[in-house]
């Protein structure tokens, strides 16, 4: 089986695997975290077949649809991955990505580094931020029964990994603990440049909401 075969199947699993999935964790994110991807591969020195795979596969079975179980996207990767006859050493890479590449709360330290990782974790990251991010936010929020917003109930930035995994603060307070700080998370030039106008408009959507909150004009 060629690479670009190989590719086409493991796309064809994807979509499949996650058909009914939560809306901003569903296939079309999937999508665009791979067409992110692949526009920063452009400026970086990459094995792009570990990138797509990695893209492609990177939230096949995200821990908060699994009960916090962190082992079962990797181990259905591999299993996916073996079946379809990539070499083991793609195989080791795409795993260490596939756990290693989760926000987990920004307090928890990364054990593997690639430059492969770099690419989609930004590629990642930029899907939760600017418009999009926000629709997700909030699409998640809904899902979980959240509230929106509640003065009262402050963001928390000290969050361990658990306490932010099992966390059931207001939507908004998300945007605090997670989504504003990416910016300055980002691993790449084009995966920075990106994520400035991105979070200028998420400061710019808090600013309406509050205002509208208060009942202003």
């Amino acid at each position: 089986m060629t690479r670009k075969e190989q590719i086409e199947k493991t796309k064809s699993f994807v979509k499949e695997t996650l058909k009914n999935a939560e809306g901003g964790h569903d296939w079309f994110h999937t999508q665009r975290v791979l067409k992110n991807s692949l526009l920063i591969s452009k400026n970086e020195e990459v094995d792009v077949f570990v990138v797509q795979l990695g893209a492609l596969l990177h939230d096949i079975a995200d821990s908060k649809f699994t009960n916090g179980d962190e082992t079962v996207g990797p181990i259905l990767a591999r299993d996916f991955l073996t079946r379809i006859a990539v070499e083991e050493e793609y195989i080791i890479h795409v795993v260490n990505i596939i756990e290693n590449i989760s926000f987990k709360g920004g307090n928890e330290a990364q054990k593997f580094k690639s430059l492969e990782l770099d690419v989609i974790q930004d590629a990642d990251r930029l899907d939760a931020i600017g418009a999009i991010g926000i629709a997700r936010t909030f699409n998640y929020g809904g899902f979980k029964n959240r509230a929106l917003y509640n003065p009262d109930i402050l963001p928390d930035l000290n969050m361990s990994k658990e306490e932010y995994k099992v966390s059931t603060a207001p939507t908004i307070n998300h945007f605090y603990e997670k989504l504003l700080l990416l910016k300055d998370k980002m691993n790449t030039q084009t995966g920075k440049e990106i994520a400035e106008k991105r979070h200028e408009f998420m400061l710019l959507f808090l600013e309406q909401f509050y205002a509208e909150w208060e009942g202003e004009k």
